[in-house]
């Protein structure tokens, strides 16, 4: 009989070693006891892998040392041709778990095409409790909780990225929808920037940034009050940091 495959929740980033145990507040013991039993993971980084089974052993002692707990490495870079590998411990009985850089895996993550290829193969997935940053985002920006869209990255090129907000804006308008976006830490002034000036003036925008830390931050405006504020020099202190955005057509 096959193992079960875990979808195991991570921290959104790292703590500030104010407190002895750092999971606490956004990884339930229960999670944390059943992640420190396994002896398999599938990680999108096995070195910060190794460093949250550290974290979780402050709290919860792991069954085997973690030199000894095998990490299979799965990310961006994986063909579709590896994934099988990767499951044949738990078609041999071993349960396993997938586990993102940060977050929950298998959502704007490598781990998806890995949970379908278990469900081909009658292997049991069961998703885990712990913080997700889009869904914290939406519960946090007062923007619409009840039908929402999260659409990745934008494009790079100014020009295209800009068309792509006024699309998605479109969207949002038509179908009173709230529009997700993420962005590589580094452009997220150049993002904003775009949603400020290419969006109606009305349309709502938030932006959430260290979700879960102690330096999280979060607020939503119009897009003409954001623009006003980036004029007069006021950017967000979200350089370099993750960051969701979103947006509600006026």
């Amino acid at each position: 009989m096959p193992g079960i495959l875990y979808l195991v929740p991570n921290m959104l980033g790292t703590h500030d070693g104010s407190t002895n145990d750092p999971l606490a507040a956004v990884i339930p013991t229960e999670v944390k006891a059943l992640t420190a039993r396994l002896g398999y993971f599938i990680a999108e980084n096995p070195k910060t892998t190794r460093a949250y089974l550290k974290l979780v052993s402050q709290s919860v002692p792991l069954a085997r040392t973690i030199q000894e707990i095998r990490i299979s490495e799965l990310n961006v870079n994986t063909s579709a041709d590896a994934l099988p590998a990767l499951l044949e411990p738990l078609l041999a009985g071993q349960d396993g778990g997938l586990i993102s850089e940060a977050g929950v895996p298998a959502v704007a993550d490598p781990g998806a095409n890995l949970v379908r290829l278990a469900h081909t193969k009658g292997i049991t997935v069961r998703p885990l409790v712990g913080p997700s940053s889009l869904l914290l985002a939406v519960m946090a920006s007062g923007l619409n909780g009840q039908s929402f869209a999260f659409n990745g990255y934008l494009p790079t090129d100014a020009a295209q990225r800009l068309k792509r907000i006024k699309t998605l804006e479109d969207r949002s308008r038509s179908e009173k929808q709230t529009q997700l976006f993420i962005e590589t830490p580094y452009r997220n002034g150049a993002l904003l920037e775009a949603m400020a000036s290419g969006c109606n003036p009305a349309t709502l925008i938030c932006i959430a940034t260290d979700l879960s830390l102690a330096s999280e931050a979060i607020k939503t405006q119009p897009a003409a009050k954001w623009k006003s504020e980036l004029a007069a020099g006021k950017t967000p202190d979200f350089h370099k940091k993750p960051t969701v955005f979103l947006f509600l057509a006026a």
